[in-house]
């Protein structure tokens, strides 16, 4: 069973549709016994970073997202809070990932950065039968900074982590939910760890 973590935060529906096109069993749940029996944690979301964090210490679950032993994928507002810290709202965040979130800023930049664009650098089983260059789909206006975690890289301006993994936790920026055939596999490849 596949838990997705429910803290108010939207994108609950297009997640369960992607799942359910792909045959699997999901519960969404707040439940942190749920959260922590279920064999893959799927952590989504839309939303202001300070705010989202706060749900997520209302509910207690800060601490149980850490503990996990099992793979866990942040989309969107959850890679983000699986960071060190974000600008948006100066929001301390989970601290999984040692990246801190930024805003966009440089002039002739349509900021949020919506639509499609090409990931690079894929380093991960995670983008198993994924091609260098191949689209996702983003809408967002901040992303994690490229580093030691970085396992895929989007240029928007300048470069920026897609995806970050460490040990069990991974995190997209993009949502593979909205992204098509890649994203589908890029779901798959996340239900087979």
């Amino acid at each position: 069973m596949i838990a997705v973590i429910d803290y108010d935060t939207g994108n609950l529906c297009s997640v369960s549709n992607a799942l359910g096109r792909l045959g699997a069993t999901y519960e969404i749940t707040a439940d942190p016994a749920r959260i922590r029996a279920a064999e893959r944690v799927l952590l989504p979301g839309v939303g202001e970073a300070s705010s989202a964090m706060h749900k997520l210490q209302e509910r207690g679950l800060v601490e149980v997202i850490r503990s996990l032993t099992q793979p866990v994928l942040g989309i969107c507002i959850g890679v983000q809070l699986m960071c060190r810290r974000s600008e948006e709202g100066e929001a301390q965040c989970m601290g999984i990932f040692d990246h801190e979130v930024r805003k966009f800023t440089l002039p002739n930049l349509k900021v949020p950065h919506m639509g499609w664009n090409s990931i690079q650098q894929l380093r991960s089983p995670l983008f198993e039968g994924i091609r260098e260059g191949d689209y996702v789909y983003y809408v967002h206006s901040y992303a994690p900074t490229v580093g030691a975690d970085t396992i895929a890289q989007t240029e928007y301006g300048v470069p920026f982590s897609a995806a970050l993994c460490k040990d069990n936790f991974f995190g997209t920026q993009f949502h593979p939910e909205k992204s098509a055939s890649v994203g589908e596999c890029i779901l798959r490849n996340f239900l087979k760890m």
